[in-house]
């Protein structure tokens, strides 16, 4: 199932169960998990692209492993906010898992957490080699934090 706001989203979650963060790239998927509290995001790998069954049968079984109760997938937005072909492509493989797996899966405007994981790769000193390796994990965790602060405002309520 495909949420179409975050507060539905945030309705179909089952309790004290881990989200998943990923971050799609032409040739990688970077993955992120929360905490069983949805308060921290943590990089967790990289899965080098296939083709889509062998890509999300990888990913599918990761996200078993570490009972996580939904997918959040990062939507690349061009900057101004409109969509160009990475965000069909985002979307096209979002259906194509919908048919896979009951997990609910959510978009979350992605646009500069690659800039910010590349920072703060550089700020931690990481070579360039190592940047490379997990700059996707990475940029899925900025992509999952941003979506699990707004889910904890949504639970937080009105003051």
């Amino acid at each position: 199932m495909i949420c179409d706001s975050i507060e539905g989203f945030a309705g179909v979650l089952q309790p004290n169960r881990a989200i998943a963060g990923l971050d799609l790239g032409d040739k990688t998927i970077g993955v992120a998990i929360s905490d069983l509290r949805r308060s921290v995001a943590t990089p967790v790998d990289v899965i080098r692209r296939e083709k889509f069954t062998l890509d999300a049968a990888r990913l599918l079984a990761l996200l078993a492993e570490r009972k996580a109760t939904a997918i959040l997938l990062g939507l690349p937005l061009n900057m101004d906010g409109s969509e160009g072909p990475r965000v069909q492509s985002t979307r096209a493989f979002a259906r194509n898992l919908e048919k896979l797996t009951p997990l609910p899966i959510f978009f979350w405007d992605e646009r500069l957490s690659t800039v910010a994981a590349e920072r703060a790769l550089l700020e931690a000193d990481a070579s360039r080699q190592r940047r490379r390796e997990v700059i996707d994990a990475v940029a899925a965790t900025y992509i999952l934090q941003g979506a699990l602060d707004r889910l904890a405002h949504l639970d937080a309520g009105p003051h």
